[in-house]
């Protein structure tokens, strides 16, 4: 073996070992007959986190001139709980929050439809923990989405 393919196959990852040695994990989103593209298809990564960072700093922001009263401790925890409110109410109604609806991102059932209250409530304390956000799938739906049967589609 050529020290080069040894340690090509080692930066790579183990996908990519995976996929070399004939292995076919398919596109984001295969399992869950979405598109791979275009309306309808998995959310990019950066586009959620995006999504996430608006939502979190209207929060602030509405902490901040509302509740906090120039306490910082207090605006944390007033951003947190509206963060909380703001996911449940918007994504329970319409299906995607400010954020989301600005990037261009919606989040559905797993079959397509909309999320009911307790899946919507659910996924938004698990959210809100920060960590199973931070554990996704290969087809990079995050533990709360996965909890929730929710997946968050492009517009």
């Amino acid at each position: 073996m050529d020290n080069r393919q040894a340690i090509g196959s080692w930066l790579s990852g183990p996908r990519q070992a995976a996929e070399d040695m004939g292995a076919d994990f398919g596109y984001r989103g295969e399992q869950l007959g979405l598109p791979e593209h275009g309306p309808g298809a998995i959310a990019p990564l950066g586009r959620r986190f995006g999504a996430i960072a608006v939502d979190w700093g209207l929060c602030m922001l509405i902490a901040y001139g509302l509740f906090a009263r120039g306490d910082s401790q207090a605006m944390g925890n007033w951003a947190l709980g509206l963060f909380l409110v703001l996911h449940v109410l918007t994504v329970g109604t319409i299906g995607s929050t400010p954020g989301k609806r600005l990037l261009g991102l919606r989040v559905v059932s797993e079959d397509g439809g909309r999320l009911g209250f307790v899946r919507v409530l659910v996924r938004s304390v698990l959210l809100c923990l920060g960590l199973p956000a931070l554990i996704w799938d290969r087809d990079g739906r995050g533990l709360h989405d996965r909890v929730g049967r929710a997946v968050q589609v492009r517009i």
